[in-house]
Order: C-alpha cells, then structure tokens, then sequence
C-alpha cells in the first residue's frame, strides 16, 4: 500500500478541536482528513487505497472508542507503522498505558498547546521521513 507523505488523518469528535486542528495542520501544507466519530473513521480507515503519514486519534469517540481504533490500525495491511497520536483529556495513569500498550506512539492530553503538539508530529514525521 501506498503511503500519502502529505496526509494527517485526524480522529476527533469535538468540533471545534477538530477544525483547530485542521486549520493548524493544512497552514503546516499537509492535507488532513477529518472524521468526527468511530464508525465513520473505521470505514474510512478501511476505504483507503492510501496510507496517511500520521494520525491524530481522541480517545472518547461515539460508536467505537480510540483504543479500538487504534487495533483496527495496527491490524491493517501497511498501517502498522504509521505514527499515532492520541489526542484526550483523559488523564490517568491506566488510559495513558492502556493507549501505548494498544500501539499508539505518543500520548497528548487536551487542552494541548499548538505549537508542542506540531513539535511532536515533526519529531514523528522527521523519523519516518
């Protein structure tokens, strides 16, 4: 499968954050997808005939919850090293280990400052480049 090495696909059902993130990441020049809940990113996940570069991923989603995502991530063909953020307002100890035990490569709790969070997905992209 091909990798898109522009593409940030973005997990996140608050809109407001998510459209914050978009805006930050598209004035950065990559093209970013956007999906506002689980069942919606599971099947775009599925339907895509490319690979993102990154993902950002929110724990708490309708329909079905980023830990899960990140499963379905890691399960498909090609997308088993692609970076994952996992972007939430959770807190504990046990949902930070929980996500990075799950696959995910980083662990960034909201409210998030911008210009941090583009540092890690430059550390992360700069890696994989």
């Amino acid at each position: 499968m091909i990798t898109d090495s522009n593409s940030i696909l973005v997990v996140e059902d608050d809109e407001h954050i998510g459209q914050v993130l978009k805006f930050l990441l598209e004035r950065q020049g990559y093209r970013v997808s956007l999906f506002n809940e689980g069942l919606a990113a599971r099947d775009g996940i599925e339907a895509a005939a490319e690979v993102p570069r990154m993902i950002l991923l929110d724990v708490m989603l309708p329909y079905i919850d980023g830990f899960e995502l990140v499963k379905i991530i890691r399960a498909r063909d090609g997308w088993d090293t692609v970076p994952i953020v996992m972007l939430t307002a959770k807190t504990m100890e046990q949902d930070i280990v929980r996500a990075l035990d799950a696959g995910a490569n980083d662990y960034v709790v909201k409210p998030f400052q911008p210009n941090e969070l583009l540092a890690r997905i430059r550390r992360f992209l700069k890696a994989k480049a």
